[in-house]
């Protein structure tokens, strides 16, 4: 008797166009470092140019990860940067103005940031108001708060302790380089090998799909809410031990660059999709363009025309990411089922003998 044989879909996205999709940042980045070592030679490919690009704005890599995640449910943050300035604000006054232990008030600082996570919750959750308004508003609230607490810039050798293990070296990089490479690995690990992580990448793919199927959608978007603000907080504490300083507004200016490396990042490695490691790689491509522009003599407004553009092309790049992915995705389930129609009608023609 002739056994009847399931089809098999082959399924191969182009070769090259897929490897370049995949790795368009970082073929890009290889080509951005070449150009300005061309145009600038050793003033560029050298190990303080290095240590410049990760260190200081390696917070931006916090806050771009803390971003991240709502975004990947669906979600936006924009107090995110306004959380970071407060925790910023309340590490250093505690320490310096009231004499706390630094340990203590950056503990405060972080538990401050997960209230404020909370609070976001419960306007976007339970009240169903708009993330993107209430996040907004909120952030403004911080603002005040800020301003509230101090108008002046703040330092002191109270933060000593906290500068040392933010800014001292390791092989010429400071430590927050590797406490973001830390983060982002753990990000990447609970996004692509946890139940968790795949609850929120659903949700972010439809919300009422996510609902039918028994996630509880609610919950989830509130702890993806938390953890942004807590990790937008906790940016805030290393930007203390950073600069050794902190005054109102000191960290808003991040939100643009953090938000521009999330959409870049969700171009690559996983395109279509934001991911931890797309959006590591992305802070420090954006930064390289930065560092070599001002080394070959830009001028600092070069630096808001830089990430302005960043972010429209990243958002758009973004967006026809998405369109493909659902449009692949589409064909595949039309495929399956065009395979399982042709598999049952293989199994009701009647074996000859």
């Amino acid at each position: 008797m002739n056994k009847n044989k399931s089809p098999r879909l082959k399924t191969s996205v182009g070769g090259a166009g897929s490897f370049i999709q995949k790795y368009s940042v970082i073929i890009a980045w290889v080509v951005v470092i070449a150009a300005f070592t061309i145009g600038s030679g050793d003033l560029f490919f050298n190990f303080n140019t290095l240590s410049l690009i990760t260190g200081t704005r390696s917070v931006v890599v916090i806050l771009a990860l803390a971003i991240m995640i709502p975004l990947t449910a669906g979600d936006y943050d924009m107090s995110s940067g306004f959380t970071m300035t407060l925790a910023n604000m309340i590490t250093v006054f505690l320490a310096v103005e009231m004499g706390w232990n630094v340990w203590q008030s950056a503990i405060i600082a972080i538990l401050v940031g997960l209230l404020v996570g909370a609070v976001n919750g419960i306007f976007v959750v339970k009240i169903g108001i708009d993330p993107f308004i209430v996040t907004m508003g909120v952030g403004t609230f911080l603002a005040g708060v800020t301003l509230w607490i101090s108008n002046k810039t703040l330092s002191g050798t109270e933060l000593a302790p906290l500068q040392h293990v933010s800014i001292g070296k390791l092989f010429n990089i400071q430590y927050i380089f590797f406490y973001c490479f830390i983060l982002m690995l753990i990000l990447w690990y609970i996004f692509e090998h946890t139940s968790a992580g795949k609850k929120i990448l659903f949700i972010g793919h439809g919300k009422e799909v996510a609902r039918l199927s028994g996630i509880k959608v609610g919950k989830v978007r509130w702890i993806c809410l938390m953890a942004s603000s807590t990790l937008s907080a906790f940016a805030g504490v290393m930007y203390s031990g950073v600069t050794g300083s902190a005054r109102s507004g000191s960290c808003n200016d991040f939100m643009m660059p953090a938000f521009a490396a999330a959409f870049l990042g969700s171009t690559f490695i996983k395109p279509g999709r934001f991911n931890p490691v797309g959006t590591f790689i992305a802070v420090y491509f954006l930064e390289t363009g930065i560092r070599g522009l001002s080394l070959l003599g830009f001028s600092t407004y070069v630096q808001n025309l830089f990430y302005g553009a960043a972010l429209v092309l990243a958002v758009a790049l973004s967006a026809i990411m998405k369109k493909r992915s659902l449009k692949a995705d589409k064909a595949k389930k039309i495929a399956a089922l065009a395979a399982d129609d042709a598999c049952s009608q293989g199994e009701n023609v009647p074996d000859k003998a």
